[in-house]
């Protein structure tokens, strides 16, 4: 989704794919295949490049800085990536920039676990530090003897993160972009609706926020770009605490455009993925405003139907103004595959502006209108 900014700016991007069958090779002509974990791989990728940026966070840490003594510019750079890579060093970072923190532990074991959780009160949560995504490497313990059966866990990755169970009404997402140079923006803090532990759907900006609650996110959310150094599109995912200290908690980190960030396409001035390409090669940032008082983000996952396009005739007939986003993967049960994106006049129109957004996704995933599928309500705790 970066592929059609780069191309109205003149840039030109390379892409590493993990394979020839990934949906970046149809969008970038030069697709070299490799291993991100290779290095050698790596630095021949990286040959001529002006700049190296990801859309995942999984490039091994000690990569990215023999990349730097390569004299590869590399954006972000290792030393705020890594915060991205480990939730054990970003808790930690949290902390130490004073903001917002859920009640949190480095576990070694059971024991350490057993000991966490009587501290702070059962159910806890248990977190790999690296590679967990979209609900995956992440676990309810709701009492010692539930957590005596995470041994395995243990037995796969130690130390892991242990976090306090967070009772929150709804979650946030305050995405900013930064560049190499300190030059910062914010778009409007939305709220985002997980189901199973996926992004399912965004409302932009997010409705009925107090107002210093949303300029404390945004705030937050500039200080960690700025003392982390982070450059490029950085997301900072929230619990909001009605009533209790800032109203929010610090959920995790992403630095890279990120899937609460999606509404930008068709509902700001300036999308995430042409304001990460800014950001990354030090250009002056675009501007951040919403261009309507309601901007509807809904995902599609994989579902019956394998022939999104068959679906299409139906889909956008039913709504003309939506936008669709496919992202030319294969169809598979539970798999992101693409978004609608729907804007709307008024914020009085937005549980009808989600109906019609659900709707049109339904009709792709399906092949047909869903019978009366409804959005999903906020969801009440993790």
């Amino acid at each position: 989704m970066m592929a059609p900014a780069a191309t109205a700016l003149g840039f030109e991007l390379r892409v590493l794919a993990e394979s020839g069958d990934v949906s970046a090779v149809s969008a970038v002509s030069s697709s070299p295949v490799g291993d991100y974990k290779d290095l050698e791989t790596l630095l021949e990728f990286s040959e001529g490049l002006d700049v190296m940026t990801f859309d995942h966070e999984h490039v091994p840490t000690d990569h990215l800085r023999a990349l730097q003594q390569a004299g590869v510019n590399v954006q972000p750079g290792p030393d705020a990536l890594v915060h991205a890579q480990d939730k054990l060093v970003m808790r930690a970072a949290i902390d130490r920039l004073e903001l917002p923190n859920p009640a949190w532990a480095s576990v070694d074991g059971v024991a350490d676990l057993v000991r966490f959780g009587d501290e702070t009160g059962w159910p806890v949560v248990l977190k790999t530090p690296r590679g967990g995504y979209d609900g995956k490497g992440v676990r309810i313990v709701n009492s010692a003897e539930e957590a005596a059966g995470t041994g395995d866990w243990f037995a796969a990755m130690s130390p892991l993160l242990a976090e306090a169970k967070v009772n929150f009404s709804r979650e946030l997402s305050a995405l900013v972009a930064r560049t190499p140079d300190g030059e910062a923006r914010a778009w409007p803090v939305v709220h985002t609706i997980q189901v199973d532990g996926v992004c399912d759907e965004v409302i932009a900006p997010a409705q009925d926020i107090p107002v210093e609650v949303a300029a404390a996110a945004e705030d937050a959310a500039l200080r960690i770009a700025a003392e982390l150094g982070v450059t490029g599109v950085l997301a900072v995912e929230l619990f909001e605490t009605p009533g209790v200290g800032a109203g929010f908690l610090v959920n995790e980190l992403a630095m890279r455009p990120h899937n609460t960030g999606h509404w930008t396409q068709d509902g700001a001035v300036t999308s995430q993925f042409e304001q990460h390409l800014r950001a990354v090669l030090n250009l002056p940032l675009g501007a951040t405003d919403a261009l309507a008082p309601v901007t509807v983000m809904k995902n599609f996952l994989g579902g019956n139907n394998q022939d999104l396009y068959s679906a299409f005739p139906l889909a956008l007939a039913s709504e003309p103004a939506a936008k669709v986003h496919c992202y030319g993967k294969s169809v598979r049960p539970g798999r992101k595959i693409g978004h609608v994106n729907l804007v709307g006049t008024s914020t009085a129109d937005v549980e009808s502006v989600r109906r019609r957004a659900t709707m049109v996704a339904a009709i792709i995933r399906d092949g047909r209108p869903a019978a009366e599928e409804a959005p999903q309500t906020f969801e009440e705790n993790a």
